[in-house]
């Protein structure tokens, strides 16, 4: 895992998907696209999954964070996917 300050861009809506984790056999879900600081839209983006009790926090574009992100990988019909979840994020002061 990798903290990061990062950039909010844009977050997604919430919804829910299916999980074996879960109680209820579904967990809360929302995306969200963050940057790098520094000098433009050309700094590295990432985009990530908030599961969870970290799906129902919202923020803004260009809302300043600190951000746990862990990168992992998975094979789906013989294609490999890069998968980032954010597992703790934090809104920094402005």
């Amino acid at each position: 895992m990798e903290t990061k300050i990062l950039k909010v861009v844009r977050q997604g809506k919430t919804f829910g998907v299916q999980s074996a984790k879960s109680e209820s056999g579904t967990i809360q879900k929302c995306n969200i696209v963050l940057r790098e600081l520094g000098g433009g839209k050309f700094e590295n983006e990432y985009v990530c999954a908030m599961l969870g009790n970290l799906a129902a926090c919202r923020f803004y574009e260009g809302d300043v964070v600190a951000a746990t992100l862990r990168f992992s990988t998975h094979e789906y019909q013989g294609q490999t996917f890069q998968e980032i979840l954010v597992t703790d994020v934090e809104k920094l002061k402005n």
